[in-house]
């Protein structure tokens, strides 16, 4: 017999507001601007843990080993979240983080070159 875990009050505050927000973001416009503002805290995460760890030289393998962990975590959750019909906005943020921080990370090793 298995037995599911009970659901905390944490993890239904965060379903909660993730449904209150995708209910908010049906306006395409509202949509899309939440996307943007996600890429863009992508991109500042990735170019700022890119110069961090350029700065102290000792941290590259230690910032390259938690950028590839955060970005396959993110990877994990979008094929969890895929086929889920309410959880398609969130796909959608998770698509624009990762998207964030490939093009910060991009960006940054451009400066190193």
């Amino acid at each position: 017999m298995v037995f599911r875990p009970q659901n905390t009050n944490f993890q239904l505050k965060i379903v909660e507001n993730i449904q209150t927000l995708s209910i908010w973001a049906n306006n395409p416009w509202r949509r899309y601007s939440i996307s943007l503002i996600i890429l863009l805290i992508g991109y500042f995460l990735g170019s700022s843990l890119g110069m961090v760890s350029a700065v102290v030289e000792l941290m590259d393998p230690v910032a390259a080993f938690l950028s590839v962990v955060f970005i396959e975590i993110l990877i994990v959750l979008r094929r969890n979240f895929r086929f889920k019909k309410k959880t398609k906005f969130l796909v959608l943020l998770l698509d624009s983080l990762r998207l964030g921080l490939f093009y910060g990370f991009f960006t940054e090793s451009l400066k190193l070159l």
